[in-house]
C-alpha cells in the first residue's frame, strides 16, 4: 500500500520530468500504433530500448493524458488496491482525460484487473513491459482479444543514422554493427552501459523475478549463448556443458532469457512439428554491441554478427523464421501462412572457395520447402549469380 500524499508527489514529480524531457528521435513504430481502437496498447521490449521515450512521443501528440512509471523506487510498495487512489490523484491534479500511460506495469501483481476496469469505462490505455511471457500470461487471463501487442527493439539502422546524423553508406552500416542500437550507449559511447544493462537484465528480470539460486550458472549460460550467436545448440548439450540437473532446467533458463528479450531462438525447419520442437535450434542476440560488450570472445565472428543483424531485420517485421539443415545448410527461411516464401543465405564474403556451397544450400532449401524466392546477403558484394540476387546487407530494404 502507498499513502495518497506520497502517490501525489510521485505523480507530480513524474509529470514535471515529462514536461522537460526531449522526445528524442522519432521511432519508426510511432506511426504504426493504433490510436483509434478501444484496445489496450502494449509496448514490450528489452530494458533501455526506448519504450519510455516512445510513450513520451505518443503523449506529446495528445492534449491531455495521465502517466505513471512503476519503475520509480518511490512506488515500490504500490499494490492493486492503490490504482483507485492513483486515478483520483490523476483527476485532482490534471482534470479529465481518456488516455492512460503506464510504464513497466508488470511490477504490480494482478495489474490486469485494474486495466480491465479502466477499459470497461471507455479509457484508452498504453502499457510498457520488459517481460514477454509475464505480459502474455496476464493479458490472456483478462484482456483476451482486447489488446494489441507491439514489440520494440533497439534502434534500427535508419534510426541510428538519424540520431548520429549519418547518411546511408557502408561506413554507417559498419558503425551500426559495431555500436548496435541501444540509444543510451549510442549517445555516450561507454561500454560499461551495455555491461551494466546485461547484469540488470539477468539479475532483475530473471534471478529476482524467478527466484533462481544458481546465479553463476545462469550468468555463464547467458554469456556462452551471446558468444555463440548464430550457432546451433541443443538443450541436452547445454545441460551437460553446464552440469545442470535436467534438460527442463535448461529449457526454463532459455525461456527466461527469451522472455527478457535478451536472446532469441530459431527452430530448424521440418515438415513435422514434433521434430521442429526436438531439433537443435539457433541462437541470436537482441543487439550486436551487447554481444561485443559481454562476449567471452575477444573478437566475435564478423559473419555471425552480420547474420545476427539480418535476423533482427526479419524479426522486427514479425516474421516466422526457421533455419534449414539437411545435406546442405541455409540460414533463414520465412514462413507466411502455411508456406515457406523466401530463403536467405548470409555470407560475409563470397569467394571461389565458398560460392558453390552457399548456392547449394540456398537452392536445396528452396527445392525442399517450395520457396519461390532466394537471396544471398553479403557484407558489401552486389551481384546476380544464375538468377540469384546477391545484396549487401547495408542496402537491403533501402531500394
Amino acid at each position: 500500500m502507498i499513502l495518497k500524499n506520497i502517490l501525489r508527489n510521485i505523480v507530480i514529480s513524474q509529470r514535471k520530468d515529462i514536461d522537460v524531457s526531449s522526445s528524442g528521435i522519432k521511432r519508426e513504430m510511432l506511426d504504426k500504433i493504433d490510436m483509434k481502437s478501444p484496445h489496450v496498447v502494449i509496448l514490450s521490449g528489452i530494458r533501455r530500448c526506448g519504450k519510455s521515450t516512445l510513450l513520451l512521443q505518443i503523449m506529446k501528440t495528445l492534449d491531455s493524458y495521465y502517466f505513471f512509471n512503476f519503475e520509480d523506487p518511490r512506488a515500490v510498495s504500490f499494490e492493486l488496491t492503490d490504482f483507485q487512489k492513483l486515478d483520483d490523484t490523476f483527476h485532482d491534479e490534471f482534470g479529465e482525460s481518456r488516455y492512460y500511460f503506464f510504464d513497466e506495469i508488470q511490477n504490480v501483481p494482478n495489474w490486469e484487473r485494474a486495466i480491465r476496469t479502466l477499459q470497461d469505462r471507455g479509457k484508452k490505455i498504453f502499457i510498457t513491459g520488459s517481460n514477454a511471457s509475464l505480459l502474455s500470461k496476464e493479458l490472456g487471463s483478462r484482456l483476451t482479444g482486447r489488446h494489441l501487442m507491439y514489440e520494440l527493439f533497439p534502434f534500427s539502422l535508419n534510426e541510428m543514422m538519424q540520431l548520429m546524423n549519418q547518411t546511408l553508406s557502408l561506413e554507417s552500416f559498419q558503425n551500426y554493427v559495431h555500436n548496435g542500437g541501444f540509444p543510451e550507449f549510442l549517445k555516450y559511447n561507454n561500454i560499461d552501459i551495455l555491461r551494466q544493462l546485461f547484469r540488470d537484465i539477468i539479475t532483475r528480470d530473471i534471478i529476482i523475478r524467478h527466484k533462481i539460486r544458481e546465479h553463476k550458472i545462469l550468468m555463464e549460460l547467458a554469456i556462452y549463448l551471446l558468444t555463440n550467436c548464430g550457432n546451433e545448440f541443443s538443450f541436452n548439450r547445454l545441460k551437460n556443458h553446464f552440469s545442470l540437473g535436467s534438460v527442463n532446467t535448461v529449457i526454463s533458463y532459455l525461456s527466461f532469457l527469451e522472455d527478457s528479450y535478451l536472446l532469441f531462438t530459431v527452430p530448424k525447419f521440418d515438415f513435422s512439428y514434433s521434430k521442429q520442437r526436438s531439433n537443435a535450434k539457433k541462437i541470436y542476440a537482441i543487439d550486436t554491441a551487447l554481444v561485443r560488450a559481454n562476449s567471452a570472445s575477444f573478437s566475435p565472428d564478423r559473419g555471425r554478427l552480420l547474420e545476427n543483424i539480418f535476423f533482427l531485420i526479419l524479426k522486427r517485421k514479425q516474421r516466422e523464421i526457421f533455419y534449414y539443415k539437411n545435406k546442405f545448410e541455409c540460414d533463414f527461411l520465412l514462413k507466411d501462412g502455411n508456406s515457406i516464401t523466401h530463403a536467405y543465405q548470409v555470407c560475409y564474403t563470397l569467394t571461389d572457395e565458398n560460392i558453390e556451397r552457399e548456392k547449394a544450400g540456398l537452392i536445396n532449401a528452396m527445392d525442399i520447402t517450395g520457396a519461390k524466392k532466394g537471396t544471398i546477403i553479403t557484407h558489401d558484394q552486389e551481384d546476380n549469380i544464375n538468377g540469384i540476387p546477391v545484396i549487401p546487407l547495408w542496402r537491403f530494404g533501402q531500394k
